[in-house]
């Protein structure tokens, strides 16, 4: 135990000190959110303005089509129309000229097929679905009209039916809608980032083993330590640096989002009007308070508690198997004919689990939380939406006891293949060292 814990010392102070390290812990959330803004700009960027000019020979669209920060209408004479279109091409100011014709005796499947839209180059599909749906609109209030229906019935009509659901297994706890998205938003969550933490650190396991094997420094350790102190040093020292890793990042986000938090509502506040036109629009406050609300009722004690053990289990059971290819292998390039057998049970885990949203007590989530391979992500998926005790406990078992056996088998190929130099692997060969 003390080599273990000396060599995982070693491991962890030998990854955080680097620049690297330190520069990608505090520049990599910055360097997401920038990402994340910078693709909101170039979508910003890239939305079309169309200036279309109108034809409206029916009358009845000049005060009923109106114009948009991304679409503006102007209503032009009849008379103009075909001095108009001959004028369009090359014009610059101008993207069309949309003529909508005369109206006869109500028959609006003619008035569809008379409709036509000029335009002086290529527009956006999403202009001209705006201008479908403009159009769509004002014939709907006319047929409407001419039914002899009131825009209050038709909006009465409208009115969607809102089901009251009370869950007995939760103390007639109401499950709203917005708390079944709250759950699905953090299972989401916690899901991916399990994987790609396992996936991102499992792989610098095998490339650290991979690094000190072909440097041959291997051979000076191993004469100090046993081979399975050595792996086990490794895993644990990487499952270390991933731990302060993740809470740094944490830490920013919390911090990051009480800042931001304290920022909008002070801007909120002293935009002239600002609070009531966003709660007209938005209903900002209301959202953020059900939101809260639908948090807060979570049980996260047993969420965070569920998320650490499955995490660190499943982290541990995953990077055995990475130490284990990068000790039987060369190069990096051997180590893709086995990585899939790694990433692929992860895969299907968190694949599968996107389907528990909808039925998270059904059979395929009971099976892919408790099979250790998929655990670690399917667990942690189900948890936010509750998951009965026993399932739990059961997994846990299972997993540990398959993450020691897992510990074991990685330890026999580690303890040959770490001095192994110039023989390709198999999984004949690897499963000769097994049995050896």
């Amino acid at each position: 135990m003390n080599n273990i814990f000396l060599i995982t010392k070693r491991e962890f102070l030998t990854q955080v000190k680097k620049k690297s390290f330190i520069i990608l812990t505090i520049l990599a959330p910055i360097l997401l959110i920038a990402f994340g803004a910078v693709i909101g700009l170039m979508f910003k960027a890239n939305e079309s303005h169309s200036v279309i000019e109108v034809v409206d020979k029916s009358g009845l669209f000049t005060h009923q089509l109106k114009s948009s920060e991304q679409l503006k209408y102007i209503f032009v004479s009849a008379a103009d129309e075909k001095s108009k279109i001959n004028t369009l091409k090359g014009n610059e100011s101008l993207d069309g000229i949309l003529v909508l014709p005369e109206l006869k005796n109500m028959n609006f499947d003619v008035f569809q097929k008379n409709t036509r839209l000029v335009i002086n180059n290529k527009i956006g599909f999403d202009t001209k679905q705006r201008i479908v749906s403009d159009i769509t609109e004002v014939i709907k209030k006319e047929k409407i009209k001419q039914l002899g229906i009131a825009e209050t019935q038709l909006s009465n009509l409208d009115k969607s039916f809102t089901l009251k659901t009370i869950n007995v297994s939760e103390n007639n706890k109401e499950d709203s809608d917005l708390a079944f998205g709250v759950k699905s938003g953090l299972s989401i969550l916690l899901m991916y980032v399990t994987f790609m933490f396992i996936i991102i650190y499992g792989v610098r396991v095998m490339r650290s083993v991979l690094e000190e094997k072909n440097n041959r420094v291997v051979e000076i350790i191993i004469s100090s330590v046993k081979p399975f102190e050595l792996m086990m040093g490794k895993i644990l020292g990487v499952t270390l640096v991933a731990l302060t890793q993740f809470l740094v990042w944490i830490t920013m986000s919390v911090i990051g989002a009480l800042i931001l938090n304290t920022g909008f509502s002070s801007i909120q506040k002293n935009i002239p009007g600002g609070n009531e036109e966003l709660a007209s629009k938005l209903d900002v406050t209301q959202i953020a308070t059900q939101v809260s609300h639908s948090l807060l009722e979570l049980n996260f004690p047993l969420i965070i508690f569920v998320f650490i053990v499955f995490f660190l289990l499943g982290y541990i059971f995953y990077s055995s198997i990475y130490a284990a290819i990068g000790s039987a292998v060369d190069n990096e390039t051997e180590t893709q004919q086995f990585t899939l057998f790694a990433i692929l049970p992860l895969m299907l885990g968190m694949y599968g689990s996107f389907s528990l949203m909808n039925n998270p007590d059904g059979p395929l989530g009971f099976w892919l939380s408790i099979i250790p391979f998929t655990s670690p992500v399917a667990m942690i998926a189900r948890i936010p939406f509750g998951v009965p005790a026993w399932q739990i406990a059961l997994s846990i078992v299972l997993l540990l006891g398959t993450t020691i056996f897992m510990i074991f088998l990685a330890g026999k190929i580690y303890r040959v293949g770490i001095l192994m130099y110039g023989n390709k692997a198999t999984l004949k060969e690897l499963w000769k060292w097994i049995k050896g």
